[in-house]
């Protein structure tokens, strides 16, 4: 593989963490603490999981150990104490973690080659080349990045991969109630209701 595809991954792999992580601009802390779903899903916990993802996939899978120790991850530890922030836990501690991971991810993919080989433990076929695993934690990334664009537009309308996302039309409340309410109509219809 040429080092443009590795480039290209890692691009769009930064444009995805950009995304998530920004989700969280101009929110207090509540907002980006407090579950929006029914399984707890929050946008803090979002940014704390994917930093916990970067550590063990772009950095221990090739033999380059976490820069911190993750309790969490820890014998004994509560289950899905990654995808949530206690109160002890503060804001300002998961960002550091984020910028942490992101830079030792970085480091990897700027020092391995993308047929380099690691080991995935979890995995049932676990040898695996940094060129697979950078595929999946893109997808991860940017899967975690989507569910953090609806958390974020339930909590205050706010749409886009980053605030003036080209991509995300321009419509007045108005406009947006308008369009909101054809879709439902169409599913009324269809449904028969």
């Amino acid at each position: 593989m040429d080092t443009d595809a590795k480039a290209t991954l890692h691009r769009y792999l930064r444009r995805q963490r950009e995304g998530l992580v920004g989700k969280l601009d101009g929110l207090d802390e509540y907002d980006a603490r407090r579950p929006l779903t029914g399984t707890g899903t929050n946008l803090l916990g979002l940014v704390k999981h994917v930093a916990s993802v970067q550590v063990g996939y772009l950095g221990e899978v090739f033999g380059r150990p976490a820069p911190r120790d993750l309790p969490w991850y820890a014998d004994g530890a509560e289950p899905d104490a990654d995808m949530w922030v206690p109160a002890d836990e503060s804001r300002a501690s998961v960002l550091d973690l984020w910028q942490e991971s992101s830079e030792h991810a970085d480091r990897t993919l700027e020092a391995l080659p993308l047929d380099a080989v690691g080991e995935v433990p979890w995995w049932s076929e676990p040898r695996v080349t940094l060129h697979e695993v950078l595929v999946h934690v893109l997808a991860e990334v940017a899967r975690h990045a989507g569910h953090a664009d609806v958390l974020r537009e339930q909590l205050d309308g706010s749409t886009g991969l980053v605030a003036g996302d080209p991509n995300v039309p321009s419509r007045s409340p108005d406009e947006w109630a308008a369009y909101r309410a054809r879709i439902e109509q169409a599913a009324r219809d269809v449904a028969g209701r």
